[in-house]
């Protein structure tokens, strides 16, 4: 076979873009204006427009994006319901926020909260609901998440941040919730190297929330110290790259989904490995492109052999433990999480990459069915015990 490394992922900036970021740059340097500037307000516009919201705030990451939220939101003291599958990230913003993580179980289908997994979660000191759209898929039950919590009088909010241009039915991500955080980490599929972005309709969220990014400041250029706000501004050199890349984000969802269209058929039927299905309304980034594995198959083993016989390295997982087994969250884990500890032991990420050609795509499908072949697949029992001991066994 040939050696053609496709790696696990992969920043585009073409060379008209990177041109674009330098003249941008080179403006904000040359007027002085280097933070919450002309470059800021004109990505927050972009941002705002393509995703259908009234009002956008860029800040430092997408992490503070969502502790903003929480703190304007006023969840200080009380309980905010978070996925046990998700980054680290999104119950580490509700502890700095001052409330308590309590963590829910997840749908098989999605990967994401469901309705039935909220109410089992919710308590009388539940403040908030933290949706979390994973590898860029909104579960179809976004809206039955956002009426539960409605009658419940609980605010839902959206992590966003793998769902740059996701939508369902018609709707983009940052429509379902009061407020949703989107990251641009270098990874994403839109990114300004670092920094976030909060989508909401709410004029008085949007307020406090630029208050909290600049230190808690009442106004930018002077006034009172009114909330224990922190230094998460975006600069306008970061606003540049994020402003100029998010041009090709509807061109780099087009790609992703001719990929993922290749690798649905070729992993179509196949009987160890079950791509994670997008619901027929959803239209996916597809930042992640998931897949399960049977449970004979030895993920690590797996992961191995491709990239060193085939040079392919596949993504991270979403993820490869879930909150509850993070020694950080270890006293969170106050039942079992049956589901969570199933898909999170037993999924890989094919890499899809936003200029990524046909020929990266058939030689990732031909390597993972050569690495099958080859003879990953060992004894059920084994597996099992390995996984459950590398990432602990279900608790009772």
């Amino acid at each position: 076979m040939t050696y053609r490394p496709v790696p696990a992922a992969r920043v585009v900036f073409t060379d008209d873009e990177r041109r674009e970021i330098l003249e941008l740059v080179d403006a904000s340097l040359a007027s002085g204006s280097l933070t919450l500037g002309p470059q800021t307000a004109a990505f927050e516009d972009a941002f705002a427009i393509r995703h259908a919201a009234p009002h956008a705030i860029a800040v430092s990451s997408g992490t503070s994006a969502l502790e903003i939220i929480l703190r304007a939101l006023g969840v200080t003291g009380r309980d905010v319901v978070v996925p046990t599958n998700t980054f680290y990230a999104t119950a580490g913003a509700v502890a700095h926020a001052g409330a308590t993580p309590r963590l829910a179980d997840v749908s098989r289908d999605t990967m994401a909260l469901s309705a039935d997994s909220v109410a089992a979660a919710l308590t009388t000191e539940t403040a908030a609901v933290v949706l979390v759209h994973i590898g860029g898929m909104i579960t179809p039950e976004a809206d039955a998440i956002r009426a539960l919590c409605d009658r419940h009088g609980v605010a839902l909010i959206e992590d966003a941040a793998h769902a740059h241009g996701s939508s369902y039915d018609g709707r983009p991500a940052g429509s379902f919730g009061h407020a949703a955080a989107f990251s641009f980490y270098p990874t994403k599929v839109v990114t300004s190297g670092e920094g976030g972005m909060i989508l909401t309709a709410d004029e008085a969220l949007r307020d406090e929330a630029r208050v909290y990014r600049d230190q808690g400041k009442s106004g930018f250029l002077g006034g009172d110290h009114v909330r224990l706000g922190y230094a998460w501004r975006m600069s306008e050199v970061h606003a540049a790259i994020g402003r100029t890349h998010l041009g090709r984000l509807d061109h780099a969802i087009d790609v992703r989904n001719r990929v993922a269209a290749r690798y649905d058929k070729a992993l179509g039927g196949h009987a160890l490995i079950t791509p994670l299905r997008v619901p027929d309304a959803c239209v996916s980034n597809y930042y992640k492109y998931v897949a399960f594995l049977d449970s004979g198959i030895a993920r690590d083993g797996l992961k191995h052999d491709l990239r060193e016989r085939s040079g392919v390295g596949l993504s991270g997982e979403v993820y490869a433990l879930p909150l509850h087994r993070q020694p950080v969250f270890a006293a969170l884990a106050d039942r079992a999480f049956p589901v969570a500890d199933d898909i999170c032991g037993r999924h890989i990420c094919l890499p899809t990459h936003s200029d990524m050609t046909d020929d990266e795509a058939d030689h990732v499908i031909d390597s993972l069915m050569a690495a099958i072949d080859r003879g990953t697949k060992v004894d059920r029992g084994t597996a099992k015990e390995d996984r459950g001991t590398k990432e602990g066994s279900p608790r009772a």
